[in-house]
């Protein structure tokens, strides 16, 4: 081979490896990566297991798929009774809220409810009826007391904002299917900015969900997982 030909040829290798390396860079930046159906590659099963896998005396998930403000409230109904009524220590209480289809939307930053509508694309409404907006969910709606009496209203045990669950250990998670699912809606439903593809939007999602949020493959497969092999105990929400 000519010494020309041999430059060229390493010139259009380096290029390559370098367009998959860049590839393969974009997808570890974004959570669960950038595959319609997540790959183990892309999981992190370590890190998934010291989170859900933390010793603890009893453990409970709860599975969401149609949306519902009490919801949250159920999470820490569990957390006192599991607590105040049953006597666990706090810190050897697991729970997890494995939400998931319409319910994702908890773990969606306010960026990602405004910039989608979130709230009128999938019809997301409050106790009242009333079209929720944005996510009304996360922050404490008034000063939390410091109060360690669980009847006071005000205190940390009444509180059902996601920041002040995560604070007691709830473990938020979120469907990466469910989120590659929303985002081909999103798109059809004309809920997406012009010109942006439904991996775009995945990939936006994944990318600006709220703070502790942990992405699992397939929030149903994840159930299963959770029961199997972390031995927790399943409460399916359903309302009236």
């Amino acid at each position: 081979m000519k010494r020309s030909s041999f430059l060229a040829a390493t010139s259009a290798s380096l290029v390559t490896i370098g367009a998959a390396a860049q590839a393969a860079k974009a997808a570890q930046a974004v959570p669960g990566g950038t595959h319609l159906v997540e790959r183990h590659a892309d999981f992190n099963a370590e890190a998934f297991g010291r989170i859900v896998g933390r010793p603890a005396e009893i453990r409970e998930l709860f599975e969401a798929i149609a949306f519902h403000p009490l919801y949250l409230a159920n999470v820490k109904n569990a957390l006192n009774g599991l607590h105040f009524g049953f006597g666990y220590p706090a810190d050897r209480i697991a729970v997890v809220a494995a939400a998931h289809g319409p319910s994702s939307a908890y773990t969606y930053s306010d960026y990602l409810w405004s910039k989608y509508h979130i709230g009128k694309a999938f019809k997301l409404k409050d106790m009242q009826g009333d079209l929720v907006t944005s996510n009304v969910f996360l922050k404490p709606n008034h000063a939390i007391d410091a109060s360690a009496d669980p009847d006071d209203e005000k205190s940390i045990y009444q509180d059902t904002s996601i920041q002040t669950l995560q604070k007691r250990g709830v473990i938020f998670l979120t469907c990466h299917t469910a989120v590659e699912e929303q985002s081909r809606a999103l798109v059809k439903g004309g809920f997406a900015p012009s010109g942006m593809t439904p991996k775009d939007v995945a990939d936006d999602i994944l990318t600006h969900l709220i703070p502790g949020a942990v992405v699992v493959p397939s929030m149903v497969a994840t159930v299963a997982v959770l029961q199997a092999r972390y031995h927790y105990t399943y409460a399916a929400l359903t309302f009236a």
